[in-house]
């Protein structure tokens, strides 16, 4: 007796080799919740037991309920993540390549650093002023293509502006690390310069980011993405809708609320810090008030939108989705600072990326993100070559993904509330009831890898 299962596309030679949960809701009228299963625990029958080949789920024959069913892979516990075949079924569920086996205890962040040819340190001025110009040129070309194309056309040439002023980000992220130039008042310039048409204060950013390096993958203390707390998400019930929505639908322009909340606050500074905060600052309120009426002089309201804001909004679907997937995945832990190890999160807390190539040239090669943390003083231009000697060196520890759909619905559906034992817990287990953001895109998002 066989049941259609559509959401469902994992293939499994035996059962019992799979302790993954699924979650499903019966289709029967009247069945309402969500429960979850082990296929481990279902009993094996020879010939008629649990297979899974072309979405066809056959069950021993005293199941009589039609199940509609979407896959919410388990976290690996690291003792599990030591066998290869187990990595290599979660990969394929999770839309990644390669999922690393865990970094011995023993290794150092030192070790790792000091196995990367010393070349990869080196800064270039030709191709860091390259870097300048190949983004320079690509976004006076959106600029041009958005004054000419048709109404139809004007999401291309949105996407392809965001994408361009994304490189700028990542020039002055070069900036702040001291890898474009060797002299650092130019560093200082061109980052607060880069930055300006993002309206971003480039110091408050720079501190931030230097703790999300120093405290990559640690709870409470990494600037940048973190799990949602439980207690946060069962304060209120209008906070969890909100946050449902945020890390939802809607979290690759999450870097949005980050940008607001993290760097215009002054109290969020040290105080030695504050001074470099507030020129960072006054540079970003005088670009909105000069360069925002300018643009509304000259092209109306509507231009405003049509020029700036649509590729700022580009912008910032790079800027949250490129975050998120650097360090989040189910198997990839937060944890405390008592647990925490910096060789483990540097190494295998980081996730490699391919994109397509002409996102690659234009953001400047900043998915090649494992050897960025690393040593953020790696020049972007150097990245790939630093990549390739741990890929020699340390290849059986990385996490590698090509960008996928699978791979982004597993972040978008799976990866919410912290879970000490779990890594993570889905917003639809917690809350069912207002978790229909989830379940919509658990129902729309295609599953191609």
């Amino acid at each position: 007796m066989a049941y259609r299962i559509p959401d469902l596309s994992l293939h499994f030679k035996r059962p019992q080799q799979r302790p993954f949960r699924y979650q499903h809701k019966l289709s029967q009228p009247g069945s309402t919740g969500i429960c979850y299963l082990k296929l481990g625990s279902f009993h094996h029958h020879e010939n008629n037991g649990i297979s899974i080949n072309n979405h066809n789920l056959l069950f021993p024959r005293k199941i009589t309920q039609i199940i509609h069913a979407v896959a919410v892979p388990a976290p690996a516990p690291t003792s599990e993540l030591d066998s290869a075949e187990y990595r290599k079924q979660l990969a394929e569920i999770y839309g990644f390549t390669q999922i690393g086996e865990p970094v011995p205890a023993n290794i150092t962040l030192k070790e790792i650093t000091d196995s990367l040819p010393k070349k990869v340190f080196e800064i270039d001025d030709i191709k860091a002023w390259k870097s300048v110009l190949i983004s320079i040129i690509s976004y006076a070309l959106g600029i041009f293509f958005i004054s000419k194309a048709p109404w139809y056309l004007l999401p291309l040439a949105w996407a392809w502006t965001g994408t361009a002023i994304t490189g700028f980000f990542v020039i002055g992220h070069d900036c702040a690390h001291k890898s474009f130039s060797k002299n650092k008042l130019v560093e200082d310039i061109v980052g607060t310069l880069t930055f300006l048409p993002l309206i971003y204060p480039y110091e408050p950013w720079r501190f931030k980011h230097d703790r999300h390096h120093a405290k990559t993958n640690m709870l409470a203390e990494d600037t940048a993405w973190h799990p949602v707390w439980k207690e946060e998400f069962e304060s209120s019930p209008l906070l969890r809708k909100a946050i449902i929505f945020g890390y939802g639908p809607f979290r690759p322009w999450m870097s949005i609320a980050h940008w607001l909340i993290w760097h215009f606050d002054l109290k969020k500074f040290r105080p030695n810090e504050v001074k470099r905060v507030k020129i960072s600052l006054a540079c970003v309120y005088a670009f909105m008030a000069i360069g925002w009426p300018l643009i509304i002089f000259k092209t109306g309201i509507m231009g405003w939108i049509k020029y700036w804001l649509m590729p700022w909004l580009g912008y910032h679907f790079w800027m949250s989705t490129f975050t998120m997937i650097h360090h989040t995945a189910p198997h990839i832990p937060f944890k405390g600072s008592d647990e925490w190890n910096s060789a483990e999160a540097q190494l295998s807390g980081t996730v490699h990326c391919d994109y397509p190539a002409w996102i690659e040239t234009l953001c400047h090669d900043i998915n090649v993100h494992i050897p960025h943390h690393i040593s953020p003083r790696i020049p972007s231009y150097n990245l790939r070559v630093a990549h390739q000697s741990l890929q020699e060196n340390w290849g059986k520890h990385l996490n590698e993904a090509k960008w996928n759909w699978r791979l982004m619905k597993t972040i978008l559906t799976t990866c919410h509330v912290y879970d000490h034992e779990r890594n993570y817990v889905a917003f639809d287990e917690l809350a069912p009831e207002n978790s229909q953001p989830i379940k919509f895109l658990r129902d729309t998002m295609p599953d191609y890898a």
